[in-house]
């Protein structure tokens, strides 16, 4: 006898969205493609949002029904495979097995945890600051999930933090959240902070330098959001470590693997790093290394471990988000939303506190329509308009769209976050609890603050 399912809201949600997705689809309210869109859209979202079926599976749904619906061609469908950010974290999963398998995540775990000390408190923010602190020298927050991820696993292991416990998830969390949402803050950091200053460049000949936009933005958006995610992560999942329980026997001298891993990571690091003198992109670099890491003669990942250890779901996930992005980019209906969102906000003149807010929420809405890196492609060309209906300067409106995408309310927005939490073994319920008590931290404590730092800094009349 087959036991029915029980209905959580998380399914019930998502049946929810199928079955507005299919009413979009037979009421046909916009014009064009557009509704076909909109229905795939609703529907899609609502099954990852509520992770109902697993996400890979939901992103083969995604492609297989906008190619039937006919919502798009092929490469704007598929284009998510064509993404150098794809790429990226193809190469980044090889590394990260070879950073495994080859014991030197662990090694420099060992050496962290002498660092982070003893406490749960003090392993969390050491995973935290180190993710922060890789934003400021890598410029991909994917790449740096998928360097810092391993080292986090093998810290992990250090204090007795075996997978299903808090700690565990704890300390995956740090490092998934730490190398990506306070680094909104840091001008090349991640890919929609340069979305942003390209298209702003662009439309409106606007560029803001480096220490500009750290000064505007990392002050709330950085290093007070950091201060907030570290305690709400040890108090939502708390634990104790147990470093007696593992991995405490001494490592001994490196092996040759381990120096050859160093050496490449190294150059790739460093190649990260100065991507604004070669022009290579991080995904190219990735590849290259994930290439040399692959070579019989190297052997740093062999046929075995390649085969059975590459999360190949991870890549599929990450291209339908994108794929997503782009059907909602190209068919106009997020540049409609935006359009339709900005007709009922209340924007005016001489109420600086109303536009600010207004404007987070805007960037904030189309994040979770578009995706974060489709957010200022959409908005930015709206610039002039909105900048006309707040009597804020076009500089202002322009920088008011990273406080929306810098809030992901759920995981999905996030390729990174998706990757981070599935390198880390984890599911992605607990990013999603994480991302909304981010989220209301930032609209009642932050985002205040912010506004107050804006009008200090002479941004806001």
């Amino acid at each position: 006898m087959i036991t029915p399912r029980r209905l959580t809201p998380s399914t019930l949600i998502a049946w929810v969205a199928m079955v507005a997705g299919v009413a979009v689809l037979l009421v046909q309210p916009l014009p064009g493609s557009e509704s076909r869109v909109l229905a795939l859209t609703v529907a899609a979202i609502g099954l990852w949002a509520t992770s109902a079926i697993p996400e890979p599976i939901t992103a083969v749904f995604f492609f297989t029904a906008a190619m039937l619906l006919k919502a798009a061609p092929a490469g704007v469908v598929f284009s998510g495979f064509e993404s150098a950010a794809l790429w990226l974290i193809f190469g980044g999963l090889v590394m990260g097995v070879a950073v495994r398998t080859t014991g030197l995540g662990q090694r420099i775990a060992t050496r962290l945890s002498r660092a982070f000390g003893s406490s749960y408190w003090g392993v969390i923010t050491g995973v935290t600051v180190v993710g922060v602190a890789m934003g400021f020298l890598m410029p991909s927050s994917m790449g740096r999930a998928i360097l810092l991820m391993p080292i986090a696993l093998g810290l992990a292991a250090r204090y007795g933090f075996k997978p299903g416990s808090n700690g565990h998830l704890g300390v995956v969390l740090a490092a998934a959240f730490g190398c990506h949402v306070p680094t909104f803050s840091v001008l090349p950091a991640n890919v929609p902070n340069l979305v942003l200053v390209g298209a702003a460049e662009t439309l409106w000949h606007y560029t803001p330098s480096y220490g500009q936009y750290l000064l505007l933005h990392f002050p709330v958006l950085g290093f007070l959001k950091t201060a907030i995610m570290i305690p709400l992560i040890v108090k939502l999942w708390p634990d104790t470590p147990r470093p007696d329980g593992g991995a405490q026997q001494s490592l001994g001298a490196m092996k040759a693997s381990e120096r050859q891993l160093s050496l490449l990571l190294a150059a790739a690091l460093l190649l990260w790093a100065t991507d604004f003198l070669h022009h290579v992109s991080p995904a190219w670099v990735s590849m290259a290394a994930a290439t040399v890491l692959l070579l019989p003669v190297v052997g740093l990942v062999d046929r075995k471990a390649f085969a059975e250890q590459i999360n190949y779901g991870s890549l599929f996930y990450v291209a339908g988000i994108m794929g997503l992005g782009a059907l909602v980019d190209k068919s106009g209906l997020g540049a409609r939303l935006a359009e339709a969102i900005l007709a009922v906000l209340p924007l005016s003149p001489g109420h600086s506190a109303t536009n600010f807010a207004s404007l987070a929420a805007m960037s904030t809405v189309i994040s979770m329509i578009t995706t974060l890196p489709g957010a200022p492609a959409v908005l930015t060309p709206l610039a002039d308009e909105m900048a006309r209906a707040s009597g804020l300067p076009i500089e202002a409106v322009l920088m008011s769209q990273v406080l929306g995408f810098s809030n992901p309310v759920l995981p999905y927005e996030s390729a990174p976050l998706v990757v981070a939490m599935q390198l880390g073994g984890e599911r992605l319920a607990p990013a999603q609890s994480l991302c909304l008590w981010l989220a209301v931290a930032s609209i009642f404590v932050l985002l205040p603050l912010d506004f107050l730092w804006w009008r200090l800094l002479g941004w806001m009349p």
